[in-house]
């Protein structure tokens, strides 16, 4: 996509392209689960949309446009990016953790770290930029915050802790 040093005249363009099959000037959503192909092993490039989706490429390229980035992701659900990012980091890797973080996340890096040994979450007040520095170690990996947290939404700036 052409960079435009407006983020709404990026926004506006994210899928605004001739589709080269119909001649529709905008992205149309592709519903379809299953894709056709001409034989095993043989691939048009979209196979299964649980993989890869032409509507979902369009967002995800939208969303690295906005952010400047190479490539973007578009998941299911917040839990799916989290466990997405986890398959990252390996044991003995730590992150700081908000410690008034979703309880599904919670569960989340419990589950992995007592079961599977992955990550060690370390859990402080994220608003407190002090407490953040103390648990900093040789094996911290990434902190992790929701802002505003659930459930008591709490919030802290995301930018004094880059």
């Amino acid at each position: 996509m052409t960079k435009f040093n407006n983020i709404e005249t990026t926004l506006v363009q994210i899928g605004n392209r001739t589709d080269p099959r119909t001649g529709a000037v905008a992205m149309p959503i592709i519903l379809s689960t299953a894709y056709g192909r001409d034989g095993l092993g043989e691939s048009t490039g979209w196979d299964y949309t649980r993989t890869k989706n032409p509507t979902r490429a369009v967002l995800e390229q939208g969303i690295a446009d906005l952010e400047g980035g190479d490539a973007g992701f578009a998941m299911a659900s917040g839990m799916a990016a989290i466990q997405l990012v986890m398959s990252l980091f390996k044991a003995p890797d730590e992150w700081i953790i908000s410690s008034d973080v979703y309880g599904g996340s919670y569960r989340l890096f419990d589950f992995s770290h007592k079961n599977h040994g992955t990550l060690k979450p370390v859990y402080v007040n994220t608003a407190d930029l002090a407490a953040i520095e103390a648990a900093i170690t040789p094996n911290t990996k990434a902190i992790f915050v929701e802002t505003p947290s659930n459930p008591l939404m709490e919030e802290c700036d995301v930018c004094c802790h880059c």
